[in-house]
């Protein structure tokens, strides 16, 4: 669509009254809890599924176009900026062949989308956040917009009147160590990419229990999967690289959706989530989230107005109601704070580690429950300044608190293996698609970490910081290119 019709669109959105809207929210998720109590969202198959963010860079390593997904290439959707992508990977039983699946999927999307969407000589990149930008520089890229006499529509950003409104109402500011922007969209955002794993309630009433786990283990799985240490180097203001290096967080992509997407002086809509203790509580908290998009369908399903704002609901973990469009209706989990992996192997493994412990904590009444939420809390915050190199607050299963990174990762380990086991995955099978994600922490060796020790080097030979993250992300893509597909981050 043209400028000046996508600009109506967008102040259309944001002007419209959220009164009936929210009524019909309000009105399904009655319904919902109704049918929760009832066990029409109970199901005797525990799936799991994964979403995958990507974006594109050209032979230069720099950030690129890509080609709007086709309707015949299901599983890809567009996301925010026109560099990136979204996979998305069907259901799938929690099983060795079910994560076999998983891979094959994504090695398919990823080689359709390739084949498809960007040049001979561009790549699709799975990372945290993208260090070299587009010509015109990061700045440039990430605001440039026209005004066409209503609110400002990044240049961008695909044509998607949700994301142009996204930002209306939010700071839309980049606040990290000597990284600080006041911009004017919801683009900002679009320096990230992630991966979501999400894994099924088998009981939906048991939503509380298991979402007071995934909140437990929040902070040490981000630990395991930091991967975004710096920003492009023409955002940083004048420090040091010595002092951007040793002030950086080890996960950036939590920094920016929080600063990009909260309003200063209101209730965050990008935060740690609190414990529930019913479903109907977690349920209210979804009904009673500030209403970005309101949209009035003329012919929806039972949940289909209380799903539109459930996708504005922007917690770091966060629980899904789906009816069932396309299968049986469940409640799951998704496990949002995690940045995108060097590999498709090392996504999976997260996708296993995730699933395994759902299955395992609740079942043996881990004691990591009765940790303190503000523990948790500040377990996952930080994960996200300083990866494995924090102490994190942990209850193992024989009842011990504990600090030490060998203990906690040792117990969540064991539990995640014998989640796995608990669902049909032998000893070897549980062990092996664990393994990329063991030897992080017996390494030391994060992404962020990987990130951090090259460009260090570099800067020991006297390059410029600019040079030397340059050069560090290209060994990245070339990395990234023999190994995405089969290989892990373990060989790096």
């Amino acid at each position: 669509m043209d400028t000046r019709q996508l600009a109506s669109r967008v102040e259309a959105m944001c002007a419209r009254d959220t009164a009936s809207f929210d009524a019909r929210v309000r009105e399904e998720s009655e319904w919902l809890l109704d049918a929760v109590t009832e066990g029409g969202f109970d199901t005797d198959i525990r799936t799991v599924g994964l979403e995958h963010e990507c974006y594109a860079v050209d032979d230069s390593g720099a950030l690129t176009t890509v080609s709007a997904p086709p309707d015949d290439l299901p599983g890809c959707e567009e996301e925010i900026g026109r560099h990136q992508l979204e996979f998305q990977v069907s259901p799938q039983p929690l099983s060795s062949g079910g994560l076999d699946a998983v891979r094959a999927e994504l090695r398919a999307l990823f080689e359709a989308a390739s084949d498809n969407l960007v040049g001979s000589d561009e790549q699709l990149v799975s990372d945290g956040v993208w260090t070299i930008p587009a010509d015109q520089g990061s700045v440039a890229y990430l605001t440039d917009h026209e005004q066409a006499g209503g609110p400002p529509l990044a240049t961008n950003m695909v044509d998607a009147v949700r994301y142009h409104a996204q930002g209306q109402t939010a700071d839309t500011r980049l606040d990290a160590p000597h990284v600080t922007y006041d911009g004017e969209t919801a683009l900002l955002n679009s320096l990230t990419t992630s991966i979501q794993p999400h894994c099924v309630v088998p009981t939906a009433t048991d939503l509380p229990e298991y979402f007071r786990y995934a909140l437990r283990i929040a902070g040490p799985v981000l630990a395991l999967g930091v991967n975004s240490p710096l920003f492009p180097p023409d955002l940083y203001d004048d420090a040091s690289a010595e002092t951007i290096l040793a002030d950086c967080r080890m996960e950036n992509r939590i920094g920016i959706f929080e600063s990009v997407m909260n309003a200063a002086d209101t209730t965050p809509k990008v935060a740690f989530p609190e414990d529930v203790d019913s479903v109907a509580e977690a349920v209210e908290d979804i009904v009673d989230d500030p209403t970005l998009l309101p949209v009035q369908y003329d012919d929806p399903d039972r949940l289909t107005h209380f799903t539109h704002k459930h996708g504005c609901y922007w917690r770091w973990i966060r629980p899904v109601f789906d009816e069932g469009a396309e299968g049986p209706a469940n409640v799951r989990i998704e496990f949002r704070p995690l940045p995108g992996q060097p590999t498709i192997r090392d996504g999976v493994a997260f996708l296993a580690l995730f699933a395994g412990l759902m299955t395992d904590l609740p079942r043996r009444d881990h004691p990591v429950a009765a940790l303190d939420w503000a523990d948790a809390r500040d377990n996952f915050y930080a994960a996200a300044a300083d990866g494995l190199a924090t102490d994190l607050d942990w209850i193992d299963r024989t009842g011990e608190r504990t600090s030490t990174t060998t203990a906690l990762y040792d117990d969540l380990f064991t539990c995640a293996r014998a989640g796995l086991e608990a669902t049909g995955f032998d000893a070897s099978q549980a062990a092996e698609v664990l393994a990329p994600l063991r030897a992080r922490v017996d390494r030391d060796r994060t992404p962020a970490r990987w990130t951090l020790d090259r460009v260090r080097d570099h800067l020991d030979a006297d390059t410029s910081f600019e040079r030397a993250v340059s050069v560090t992300q290209h060994e990245y893509l070339r990395l990234q290119r023999a190994t995405f597909d089969h290989g892990a981050f373990d060989s790096w």
